[in-house]
């Protein structure tokens, strides 16, 4: 499996900003489905954005439209997760993933994953 790294998350007070990155592959930005993914406290972890391989445009969870960008940089093999206006709920533990046929930003598709990032958003 390829490594992915993780990095960028920390303590933010609600209305505030972070930016994920995830270090991956040049090959794997180009030929595989990414996502971000979150695991709150007692909660399931759920798709936060992805990226599949047919459809370059980002899907974004409905609770973080608006407010996430999801982009990557093939010139520095990297993918990044941009969060604003974060709010208390959005405190949990950020994971990049890759999946090699995703098509959707369920768990169960992605089968590399790093080791994740927490967030924590609280004043």
């Amino acid at each position: 499996q390829v490594q992915l790294v993780e990095s960028g998350g920390g303590l933010v007070p609600p209305g505030g900003s972070l930016r994920l990155s995830c270090a991956v592959s040049r090959f794997i930005l180009d030929h595989y489905a990414i996502g971000w993914f979150r695991q709150a406290p007692g909660k399931e972890r759920e798709g936060v954005s992805c990226i599949s391989r047919s459809i370059d445009e980002p899907y974004y969870a409905e609770s973080l439209k608006g407010r996430i960008t999801f982009t990557r940089d093939n010139t520095k093999n990297a993918m990044y997760l941009q969060m604003n206006s974060l709010k208390p709920e959005d405190t949990a533990v950020y994971y990049c993933a890759t999946a090699p046929y995703g098509s959707s930003c369920l768990e169960h598709e992605f089968d590399n994953w790093g080791q994740g990032t927490q967030v924590t958003v609280s004043s």
